[in-house]
């Protein structure tokens, strides 16, 4: 089983924002845009990372969040195509889950935009375990092969300059009950996510960037042996081992595929995972060389 795994598109619509839809949170946001994310972030890194991943034959694509950057409509309009045009696999074999900037609003998460336009991708094998969250039902599930594919909401509307994200009792526990499915228990773990669910912030930091719920996560993952926990946000490559009553959980992160920078760490690319038998997982990542317009492998970091 090859799983595909790219995050953190953040793709911004065609022409001006109107000035009405800055009068909220945005207007933090779309400076940030325009002085500095829109010389960074290059949307034709996300195309040539979605063609290459449907030239690779993978099983499976995850997408962990921040499909866009002010949760606009016209931003979805661009990631729903590179998703459906560039990217070119049915919707059953790609699991979407929406990171902060996908629910960067109120208004984003009442009118359930991110579910709106990616309902397609947003359908679930076990249908009766979701529950409302976030503007979406989560968890969704999707079970291929030896995979059991499970996409969580961590994506809440916050104040400006805050991006920490939330899981919430009843996804938790919901997620709890998917865990004890026995279509799931039989298969290898792939737990996606935007935010990351272990990583050394300062309380302070968690609470203004990171997932402040973690614990819930970490409480219902106790019982697992094996398996991987993917996730973005970070803006880089980067592995880190959870440890269970029973055995171990990777986590994984992917850099923003539209990102450039000098770092190997974090410019854009992708992850590819290969799950083998007895739970062994092989990860490597694809980056992106923009001048060569080619991909050549790279290790993901490991940090403890």
């Amino acid at each position: 089983m090859k799983i595909a795994h790219f995050s953190d598109l953040h793709l911004m619509g065609d022409g001006p924002v109107p000035a009405r839809r800055l009068a909220n949170k945005r207007v933090a946001g779309w400076i940030n845009l325009r002085y500095r994310r829109s010389h960074i972030h290059r949307a034709a890194y996300v195309r040539a990372i979605a063609r290459e991943i449907a030239r690779a034959g993978v099983d499976h694509v995850v997408v962990t969040g921040d499909l866009t950057n002010l949760a606009l409509e016209a931003e979805f309009e661009r990631a729903r195509s590179v998703i459906e045009d560039d990217l070119g696999l049915s919707p059953a074999d790609v699991t979407v889950v929406p990171g902060n900037h996908d629910v960067y609003t109120r208004g984003a998460m009442s009118t359930r935009r991110f579910e709106g336009y990616f309902a397609s991708w947003l359908e679930s094998d076990l249908p009766e375990l979701a529950v409302d969250v976030h503007g979406g039902r989560f968890p969704v599930v999707k079970l291929r092969g030896s995979a059991a594919i499970v996409g969580l909401s961590s994506a809440v509307p916050r104040l400006p300059f805050v991006s920490a994200g939330e899981i919430g009792q009843a996804q938790a526990e919901a997620l709890g009950r998917i865990l004890d499915h026995p279509d799931v228990a039989r298969r290898t773990l792939v737990l996606a996510v935007h935010h990351p669910v272990v990583h050394p912030w300062s309380r302070a930091k968690t609470y203004l960037e990171g997932l402040r719920d973690a614990p819930l996560v970490l409480a219902q993952l106790r019982s697992i042996s094996s398996g991987l926990l993917v996730h973005g946000h970070l803006h880089r490559r980067i592995q880190r081992v959870i440890r269970t009553d029973r055995g171990e959980v990777r986590q994984i992160g992917a850099t923003s595929a539209s990102l450039h920078h000098e770092a190997p760490d974090r410019m854009a690319g992708f992850n590819v995972y290969e799950l083998g038998e007895a739970g062994t997982i092989r990860v490597e990542a694809r980056v992106y060389s923009p001048d060569a317009e080619s991909f050549h492998p790279e290790s993901v970091p490991r940090h403890v």
